[in-house]
């Protein structure tokens, strides 16, 4: 295992100091490393906390700040956070207006979500996002998994959270956001875990992971590896699939580096996507291209579709300013 750190035991309390230090103009550290929150947490708003295992940077903490997030929880690698850690983030930045958690679903990070949910004092609603279609239930879950569509949820609720809307109306609209939003990966490498010192799984020379979960959960099935192509052309096949009627008119497009994959390869598959995507009737008129929900060193990608109406729309495009989203500010 090459990897540049010190001791596995203390992996990430070293990256969550650096990653603070780094963007201090928007974020602080919470006490014992159990938070980062907005450094000026904005009164009378709801407030917005999502969370999960470490490993998939810049999620959770890359999207905390004006426009996102108002905290977020990190777990130790691959591993949800726990119930303290979501308390305290949830007493952080309680602007008054209740709080709102954005949770993957994942079975850890449900039950500790709930859990906070219980003992917190003051009004706190649940959004799940289940965005993955590539299988029903996996490794780490009970249904479809939550992936890289979380973005999407977190960037269209976090504006609405800006513009003042309350508890109920901000719930709502992460359901709605998260019903429209449907994403597929694949994994040509593993990843390695620092405290496993192994890969996670073995993919020969030749073979791919098709629908791999973020984690290296077992995906739709394991195949001889094919061009950027027919991998872009499945992938989109079973999102549209997945979207039923729903299917046409304008998208967001998340093309989604794991970790290891050139930037090069990731534009030549939303290349693939985008028109594989228009000849079936869907627009792309907003996109990301990039690592945004990684796992690890993983090499793959996974591509995000979320239908667009108005409101979506103009959500999205609203200012941003965390250290991985920052538009219009």
């Amino acid at each position: 295992m090459k990897k540049l750190i010190n001791a596995t035991e203390t992996v990430l309390t070293e990256s969550l100091d650096g990653f603070v230090s780094a963007h201090s103009d928007i974020l602080t550290l919470g006490e014992e490393h159990k938070f980062v929150r907005r450094v000026q947490p904005k009164a009378g708003k709801v407030a917005l906390i999502s969370g999960g295992g470490s490993g998939h940077e810049p999620l959770h903490g890359g999207f905390v700040g004006h426009g996102m997030l108002d905290a977020a929880c990190p777990g130790q690698v691959f591993t949800s956070p726990t119930p303290d850690q979501m308390l305290a983030a949830a007493e952080a930045v309680d602007g008054g207006a209740g709080t709102l958690f954005i949770v993957k679903n994942y079975e850890g990070d449900v039950m500790n979500f709930e859990m906070a949910a219980e003992m917190a004092a003051g009004e706190i609603m649940t959004v799940l996002t289940n965005d993955d279609v590539a299988v029903e239930t996996s490794t780490f879950s009970t249904g479809r998994r939550g992936v890289a569509g979380t973005l999407f949820v977190e960037k269209v609720v976090g504006a609405a959270a800006e513009e003042g809307r309350d508890l109920a109306a901000l719930k709502a609209l992460g359901d709605r956001a998260n019903a429209a939003t449907r994403s597929m990966g694949v994994a040509l490498t593993s990843c390695t875990v620092p405290a496993a010192g192994t890969p996670t799984f073995d993919l020969g020379e030749s073979e791919m992971e098709l629908g791999v979960g973020i984690h290296g959960e077992p995906g739709r099935r394991r195949v001889a590896l094919a061009s950027a192509n027919e991998i872009a052309e499945e992938m989109v096949t079973a999102i549209l699939s997945d979207f039923g009627d729903q299917t046409g008119g304008e998208a967001f497009v998340l093309l989604n580096g794991f970790g290891g994959t050139p930037l090069m390869e990731l534009y030549l598959m939303f290349n693939a996507a985008e028109q594989l995507l228009a000849r079936r009737g869907v627009t792309v008129s907003r996109s990301l291209v990039g690592n945004y929900v990684t796992s690890l060193e993983m090499a793959g990608c996974s591509l995000t579709v979320a239908l667009l109406d108005d409101e979506l729309r103009r959500l999205w495009d609203a200012p941003v300013h965390t250290p991985a989203l920052r538009w219009g500010l």
